[in-house]
């Protein structure tokens, strides 16, 4: 029992707690904080910084409500950041239900609410760009929270991550909020160094309990079990001591296996009356096996379960379009009539705002009678609106089944009772890969939603080929590595010489995460180095002759080697040049002694086959053995003589046995006649014997006076150790002195093609007024931009010209949509081929300099913009276009957005008033209803 003055210091302390900031927060939330949630806070109410990692779902955003809250009552500022503007509508939404709107402001570049507020929800960009105008919203600031901040990883967008937390103010304090990765504690080391006293968090509990399946055609498997059978949760089966793959799936899969390998010998091992096996089906298999269910079956199964609301991620815009199709078409329908009419209401409130006449060209009605039966689509090719409308339908419970693509995993807020993936193989862009555990974790990672569900469930679809094993192990791995994706742009680079000068912005950049995980990667290289360099010390002390220096004359063995080597390969070369130049002088009939074997072989001549590219003609021969071949050049070693001929009939077909037969007979005697084909031995001359070089060395050789030591072979082998060390040694210092320095050496090239192109003074040490209007850039082709602006390429345009122009550089054809188009205006494509010139000269000058180049204009909307902001109507230009109405809308919001900075950024009085006027033409209609959701 506790004394009383251990109970009076208990009930001391418990009192002191619940005065904290954290404690009345924690009052408010109505749920008990977890471990690690406490953990964090406690850390941030400490004042120091914090990085947590754990999976979707566990909560780690209470974090950044809770820095929040410390900026409130302390009269500081807080920033919340999002990777996507539809996180940060939704966090500003929830964040406005507590703190009030007076509180709480929001800035995306699409809306700006209340930015002077004391706290602001951004885009990472938004905030980045603040960082570098020096923006006085950031008076004041105390905590910036970084949701997502695993997207540093992302290679398009990841360095904006890197550069907000490099550059924020030293006394702001940063909470990053991160997926679990495997190396947290090296990325929270990097946070300890640039941003100081950093606590790392780390979580790997799910809350809510995630259940791994198989689904082998409408039927439920579980995928870890016990010795005993029994169903063992996923995200605990594979670490539960015992735990294996369910046994039914594995000998299922053996057993489809066996199956394959019939079918594919063509029915081999079939017994007497079996039939020969089927057509390939469900998914490439080539014999029988279980029969896929269709995706309605599937979604039936499930809520037959009550394992609904369900996301079925297919990686395919098109395939999941077709999916909803399909259950329509099946008739699958799984919201009662009630509700089926409150989501009606919904998605007309949602949707009134779009002209009636483009409803119809959008989907609209198709789209409706899906979410009316439960069903939808989400993916980037759909009208942000109806994205938005399927989202909150989803989160209500109105819609039962979403099919998505994988940038659902990484978008909004949509957590599901259960998530299905059809297939466990994606496009990459470029080909086809596996999902990696850290996507299949990611994508899982919706199941399961905390205070509503007590378990989550994840499904995948056995199809031919599937591995159970396979599929445990990608269950089992539930982290990843974080790898920086940091590269110095043109943008950063100005406007880091700008604030700080060329020589301080290169020891800024070399705080980078990258460099970080680049220096750490050295140490253990380092290591080797230390330990290979007292090797060498003991094989030199090995290698010492008593008679004179053992380096030097093994440098002479070395040197006669190679040299030996040199006239080998001369020699060689030499001889192919002269097998060559006699083949071509080859004719049919022509009767030659084959390359290769100990016995002398030869055939006949039946034609020369033309060689590849620059390469020489090889002669097709029947050899004696009745074989029909041909012989490269290079076989041969030396001139190709005819010994005899043979006469072949003037109709011979080499591919008959029986005319082959008689060739061959017609050889051998042609050859009887002329000794047997002995071929008389042709001495050639010793290059090696006749070389001066080579006899010098080795009278040198001779000469020295380790060639007359006892144990000269001895010392020669650990020679030999040595160098061969010695070798390894250099290539690992090559490889340091590779990954050091790595991001200040690009920084100094992409410093040194704005100092020749004009965007910097001639030493590079700071920026000129070319510069500064780069400065105002920010976009993937900043630099490009800012060429044609200097250049004129857009002067002179009227706004549907301009926008056209303009596409080319915010537009990126995907794999399945059309080329260039052939109707551009006359001054558009002008204008289109002024900028591929300039883009044409900036990737020459890139590759000189050894930067990344810079994309190439795509002309693939350019016809579609300049309709659009001509006026049409959307059916119009859609009809005619390859283009979803969904990328339609969200190209043309970048390009209002790049537009706008061209406006502010040019000098041109023209070309400012043309772009201003550009971005009223394009942001019209559908385009100019902003959604929350786009991204």
């Amino acid at each position: 029992m506790a004394s009383p003055a251990e109970r009076y210091a208990a009930a001391r302390r418990r009192t002191e707690e619940a005065r904290t900031e954290l404690a009345q927060f924690a009052g408010t939330l109505g749920f008990e904080l977890d471990g690690f949630q406490l953990q964090a806070c406690q850390a941030l109410e400490s004042g120091r910084g914090v990085l947590v990692a754990a999976p979707t779902g566990a909560g780690k955003t209470v974090v950044g409500e809770f820095a929040a809250h410390l900026a409130l009552k302390t009269r500081r500022k807080a920033f919340y950041t999002t990777p996507i503007k539809a996180l940060s509508n939704q966090k500003y939404a929830e964040l406005v239900e507590r703190h009030g709107q007076a509180a709480v402001g929001l800035l995306t570049g699409d809306n700006s609410v209340n930015g002077e507020a004391p706290v602001v929800v951004m885009t990472t960009e938004v905030l980045r760009n603040m960082l570098y105008a020096g923006s006085p919203l950031l008076d004041g600031l105390g905590y910036v929270v970084m949701d997502e901040v695993h997207y540093l990883a992302d290679r398009s967008r990841g360095a904006v991550w890197e550069e907000v937390i490099i550059h924020l103010p030293a006394d702001v304090l940063v909470v990053s909020l991160s997926a679990t990765v495997s190396n947290a504690e090296e990325f929270g080391a990097w946070l300890d160094t640039v941003r100081g006293d950093t606590e790392v968090v780390v979580s790997e509990h799910r809350p809510v309990p995630l259940w791994q399946h198989l689904a082998v055609g409408t039927r439920l498997y579980d995928l870890f079990t016990d010795p005993d059978g029994d169903p063992l949760e996923g995200d605990e089966g594979s670490l539960v001591p015992g735990a294996i793959v369910n046994p039914e799936l594995v000998a299922m899969s053996r057993q489809q296996i066996r199956t394959d390998r019939l079918a594919m010998a063509g029915g081999k091992g079939r017994r007497r009356g079996q039939a020969r096996p089927g057509p390939r089906t469900g998914g490439g298999r080539p014999g029988a096996g279980p029969r896929p269910a269709s995706r309605a079956q599937i979604l039936d199964t499930l809520d037959q379960a009550g394992l609904l609301p369900a996301i079925t991620f297919i990686f395919s815009r098109a395939g999941c379009d077709a999916a909803v199709e399909q259950c329509v078409a099946w008739g699958l329908r799984l919201t009662t009539p009630e509700e089926g009419k409150e989501i009606r209401a919904v998605a007309e409130e949602r949707c009134a705002e779009i002209p009636s006449s483009d409803l119809t060209v959008l989907g609209y009605w198709s789209w409706l009678e899906g979410l009316e039966r439960g069903l939808a689509a989400h993916h980037a090719g759909m009208l942000p609106v109806f994205k938005e409308t399927v989202e909150h339908l989803f989160a209500r419970g109105l819609v039962k089944a979403v099919f998505a693509t994988e940038t659902l995993a990484l978008g909004v807020n949509m957590p599901a009772r259960s998530v299905v993936l059809e297939k466990l193989v994606k496009w990459n862009g470029q080909t086809h890969v596996d999902v990696t555990p850290g996507e299949y974790t990611q994508l899982t990672g919706r199941a399961g939603r905390r205070g509503i569900d007590v378990e989550g469930h994840a499904v995948v679809l056995w199809s031919g080929g599937t591995d159970p094993e396979a599929v445990a192990g990608l269950a089992s791995r539930r982290t990843w590595p974080l790898r920086s994706s940091f590269r110095p742009t043109y943008n950063m680079a100005v406007n880091l010489v700008e604030q700080v000068g060329r020589d301080q912005a290169r020891d800024i950049l070399e705080t980078s995460f990258a460099q970080f995980q680049a220096d750490r990667a050295v140490v253990g290289q380092a290591q080797q180095i230390r330990k290979q360099t007292e090797a060498l010390q003991g094989y030199a002390e090995a290698m010492t002759c008593h008679l004179g220096d053992f380096r030097e004359y093994f440098a002479l063995r070395q040197a006669i080697s190679e040299r030996e080597k040199d006239l080998t390969r001369a020699g060689n070369a030499a001889r192919r040049v002269e097998a060559r130049q006699t083949i071509e002088g080859l004719s049919r009939g022509d009767v030659v002694r084959l390359p290769g074997g100990r016995r002398a072989t030869f055939g006949v001549v039946l034609d020369l086959v033309p060689g590849k590219g620059f390469a020489g003609p090889s002669p097709r021969v029947l050899s004696q053995d009745r074989q029909v071949r041909t012989i490269d050049a290079d076989d041969f070693t030396g001139p190709v003589d005819a010994l005899t001929r043979v006469r072949i009939p003037k109709n011979f077909n080499w591919r008959s046995p029986q005319e082959r037969r008689d060739l061959a007979s017609s050889l051998r005697n042609a050859l009887a006649e002329v000794g047997g084909g002995e071929v008389p031995f042709r001495r050639r001359s010793s290059a090696a014997a006749e070389d001066a070089e080579l006899a010098r060395l080795r009278e040198a050789l001779r000469a020295h006076p380790c060639h007359g030591c006892a144990e000269r072979e001895e010392h020669a082998r650990w020679a030999v150790r040595e160098e061969k060390l010695r070798r390894d040694t250099q290539g690992l210092q090559r490889k340091i002195e590779g990954r050091t320095g790595t991001i200040a050496r690009t920084f100094d090239r992409v410093c040194d093609l704005l100092a020749e192109l004009g965007y910097l003074t001639d030493d590079g040490q700071g920026t000129t007024a070319a510069g500064r209007t780069l400065r105002r850039i920010n976009a993937e082709t900043d630099l490009l931009v800012a060429q044609c602006l200097r250049h004129g390429a857009w002067d002179g345009l009227n706004p549907a010209d301009l926008a056209a122009a303009v596409s080319t550089l915010v537009h990126e054809s995907r794999r399945d949509e059309g080329g260039r188009p052939d109707r551009i205006p006359r001054r558009a494509e002008a204008a289109i081929a002024a900028t591929h010139r300039l883009w044409s000269d900036l990737t020459d000058r890139e590759d000189h300099h050894k930067v990344p180049l810079t994309r190439e204009p795509d002309p693939g909307l350019a016809w579609s913009v300049h309709r659009w902001a001509s006026g049409h109507r959307l059916d119009e230009v859609l009809r005619e276009a390859d283009l979803a109405a969904g990328d339609f809308v969200r190209r043309c919001k970048q390009l209002v957005d790049l537009l706008d900075q061209i406006g502010s950024a040019s000098t041109e009085p023209g070309l400012r008033r043309a772009a201003r006027e550009a971005v009223d033409a394009v942001r019209r209609g559908v385009v100019a209803h902003t959604s929350l959701t786009e991204g």
